[in-house]
């Protein structure tokens, strides 16, 4: 395995291309071995995200059903979004919960940090357990109404297999969840 102190070296960076939401970098690096190669990245924001495995004391999970403009179909997952500036991941996990799902959560346990594609993006995603669920309703950001699914976690395995269960992170976070609970 190779150090941190052997990556590569950047030898310059440039925004080649920009959206309302995204920034595209080229990148001149140089391996340990000398070898100059051109990649590209999304260009880090410095800002990461939460996902939140809610699970009621009646033992369901809760999950909603969104419209997910990369697929152009609604996915089943669990509550995320972006941590704001000055807000630490847990006060992000529960205020994510209070918006997409009308609870807050007494108890979050941290299951663990991930990265999507790390060759491309370097954002990270930290995933919870929520239980403890209480009624708190926040506005979120949604542009409409999104469904809540409950789903019994002692079917959690079956969810794997639901058509609109596909999101990489929401299977991840199950998965980790269901450990954490069966510990």
């Amino acid at each position: 395995m190779a150090a941190d102190n052997n990556k590569p070296q950047i030898l310059s960076t440039e925004v080649v291309a920009q959206s309302r939401l995204f920034k595209i970098e080229s990148l001149d690096l140089r391996f340990s071995n000398g070898v100059e190669r051109k990649y590209e990245r999304m260009k880090p924001s410095g800002r990461h995200a939460v996902l939140v495995v809610p699970v009621t004391a009646e033992g369901d999970l809760l999950l909603v059903r969104e419209y997910a403009a990369g697929t152009d179909r609604y996915e089943l997952g669990f509550p995320k979004g972006l941590i704001d500036p000055g807000e630490s991941a847990i006060e992000a996990a529960n205020r994510e919960l209070k918006e997409e799902i009308g609870f807050g959560a007494n108890m979050l346990t941290p299951l663990k940090e991930v990265v999507l594609a790390p060759s491309y993006f370097s954002s990270k995603m930290t995933l919870f357990l929520a239980q403890g669920l209480y009624p708190e309703q926040l506005e979120g950001d949604e542009p409409e109404p999104l469904e809540l699914v409950r789903w019994p976690v002692n079917q959690g395995e079956e969810l794997i297999n639901h058509l609109d269960f596909a999101e990489a992170r929401s299977i991840t976070a199950l998965f980790l969840a269901l450990k954490q609970l069966a510990d």
